[in-house]
């Protein structure tokens, strides 16, 4: 398995513990028991590749759940934070705690590259949020002044890996209103000449006859227009969030690039060095703990080997990888046309 090769996880305390790059993450977590920490790494690493891949569902790939059960095993240091606050509806002071994880980068790459998940390459864009917001007064332009109104954009983009911009707000930008409001992208791709990258998030928020928000969003890159939607929600702030979730679909689609892993399938494989049923079990037991395999298919025994069917998530180059990073298995020279051949150690 991947994670095995990995030294363990260090707490490492000093200065206010902030995630800093896109290998670390941020968690609340209830407690500082062991089982608490474990699973908030593994949501912090399930954070850690959404945002490497830019794709939202990274978690659910397949054979990244059995990764994430062993995240404390890609963890190079974690610290917790302790953040006071008031409560709403009593006024009294409220704590939380945040688990900081910080992950192996080469290893973490090398887990996405095994599994097949796209990479995101660095450094990423930052688009320009031109937004406008219509509470029921008339639409206006959200600019560095209003940052706040936009938080919950900035914050989402940056949960996706990337970040948003917002235009000053000056007198001519104010004027923009009315293209954002009627769609015109050119003329907002026009107002915003002055920004870089060219690349503008469109959007217009307002409330709807029937309750809640409504956002109509458009994403334009270099003047090309990668995508559009709409989203409703009774809560403005999730409107907004969603317009920043469209633009890192778009981005991703355009931009991340599959790793290169192997083709997905059925392939027979040889494992030798076998001279028990322990020696058996024990390369079951391993092969059952790999991520990168869906599904084995014993198909033939010797006196000294196996052979599996085994069904593979990223064809034999993810099955390799996974084997060379742990001491189980050795790949050994096979002939041409034939299956490969692992040895048990």
């Amino acid at each position: 398995m991947l994670a095995s090769f990995a030294a363990a996880a260090q707490r490492v305390e000093g200065d206010r513990a902030e995630a800093a790059g896109p290998f670390s993450a941020e968690v609340q977590v209830n407690g500082q028991g062991e089982a608490e920490r474990n699973g908030a790494m593994a949501r912090a690493l399930a954070q850690v590749l959404g945002k490497m891949s830019g794709d939202r569902a990274a978690a659910s790939r397949p054979g990244v759940g059995q990764e994430l059960r062993r995240a404390k095993d890609y963890v190079t240091g974690y610290d917790y934070r302790q953040d006071e606050g008031v409560s709403r509806s009593t006024g009294a002071p409220t704590f939380q705690t945040t688990l900081v994880v910080n992950f192996d980068q080469a290893k973490v790459e090398t887990l996405a590259s095994t599994l097949g998940l796209p990479i995101w390459p660095q450094p990423r864009p930052k688009p320009v949020l031109w937004m406008a917001i219509d509470d029921g007064s008339g639409p206006r332009l959200v600019g560095l002044p209003q940052v706040n109104a936009a938080r919950s954009a900035l914050n989402r983009a940056i949960d996706r890996g990337y970040r948003l911009g917002l235009p000053s707000g000056n007198a001519a930008e104010q004027a923009s209103v009315g293209a954002i409001w009627r769609g015109d992208a050119a003329a907002v791709a026009r107002a915003s000449a002055r920004y870089s990258p060219p690349m503008q998030l469109i959007g217009k928020v307002y409330r709807v006859k029937t309750g809640g928000w409504k956002g109509d969003w458009t994403f334009v890159d270099g003047g090309k227009v990668l995508g559009s939607w709409s989203n409703t929600d009774p809560d403005a702030r999730k409107v907004m969030a969603g317009g920043a979730d469209g633009a890192a679909d778009a981005l991703m689609k355009r931009y991340a690039k599959r790793s290169a892993a192997g083709p997905a399938g059925v392939y027979r494989v040889v494992f030798t060095n076998l001279h028990s049923a322990d020696d058996y079990i024990r390369l079951s037991g391993y092969l059952q703990g790999l991520a990168v395999i869906r599904k084995m298919t014993p198909v033939r025994a010797t006196p000294d080997s196996v052979e599996f069917d085994l069904d593979l998530i990223s064809g034999l180059s993810g099955l390799k990888r996974m084997a060379d990073s742990g001491d189980t298995l050795e790949a050994l020279e096979g002939l041409e046309g034939q299956p490969p051949v692992y040895r048990l150690h």
